[in-house]
């Protein structure tokens, strides 16, 4: 039997990834750190993800686990990866987990954030979502206020197999004005599928005046999926960090 958890956090550029999942004939992050370490481990060895952040999502903090019966120490298990990872890929650190340790089981909440950008820049394009024309801070903020506490989300994102209900609760969901975008920062205990990329769309329809603060209340509560539009793209969003 395994004798130790190793827990990982990790960084990377989900731009070229189709997601973190395994998935077959396709590059996936949770596929690149498992080769890494059937090199380093002589053999598989089934890595578990506390999110699974989809095509072109980015993270600066998710957190991953596996188990081992190697003697390795964590630094040296983080030294190892990064030396097989691609470019795009990196542990930040890794540690012992107690007995009995799981990513997502374990994890308590999620804060993603999202990135908007004013400047149609080349060096901006693979981490945030260009949007021309002014938007309504203020508006965006109000109809934001609706959508945090328990909540059934049917309107903003799919049932996944983790979860048996569409309720969940969010406890912040903040929008940042910076010198050229905006940033949206959500935390919740758990998030549906494109249900962060649902919640921005929707606000930007607010901030360019196509939606009343309002009308976001309505949606959520007759969860109307018929009334969003597209979610925004996987570019400007970011799993920041899991809490345990």
């Amino acid at each position: 039997m395994p004798g130790k958890i190793i827990k990982l956090t990790l960084e990377y550029d989900g731009t070229d990834y189709a997601g973190w999942q395994l998935q077959p004939d396709v590059a996936t992050v949770q596929g690149a750190v498992e080769e890494a370490l059937e090199k380093i481990l002589k053999g598989p060895t089934r890595v578990h993800g506390a999110g699974r952040t989809d095509a072109g999502v980015h993270a600066a903090g998710q957190v991953a686990h596996f188990a081992t019966a190697s003697r390795m120490t964590p630094d040296e298990f983080a030294r190892a990866l990064n030396s097989l990872l691609p470019d795009d890929v990196r542990v930040l650190s890794a540690e012992e987990a107690p007995p009995g340790f799981h990513a997502r089981h374990a994890a308590r909440s999620r804060t993603y954030r999202y990135a908007v950008t004013f400047v149609d820049s080349v060096f901006t394009r693979r981490h945030a979502y260009y949007v021309a024309g002014a938007l309504d801070a203020a508006a965006m903020r109000e109809a934001a206020a609706a959508l945090v506490g328990e909540h059934d989300f049917a309107a903003f994102g799919n049932l996944s197999d983790d979860y048996g209900t569409t309720t969940r609760r969010v406890t912040e969901l903040r929008l940042e004005e910076t010198l050229n975008g905006l940033e949206f920062y959500v935390t919740a205990d758990a998030f549906l599928y494109k249900m962060v990329r649902n919640v921005v769309a929707t606000l930007l329809r607010v901030g360019r005046g196509e939606l009343a603060p309002a009308e976001v209340a309505r949606i959520l509560a007759r969860r109307d999926r018929a009334a969003l539009g597209p979610p925004a793209p996987p570019q400007g969003l970011t799993l920041m960090r899991v809490s345990y």
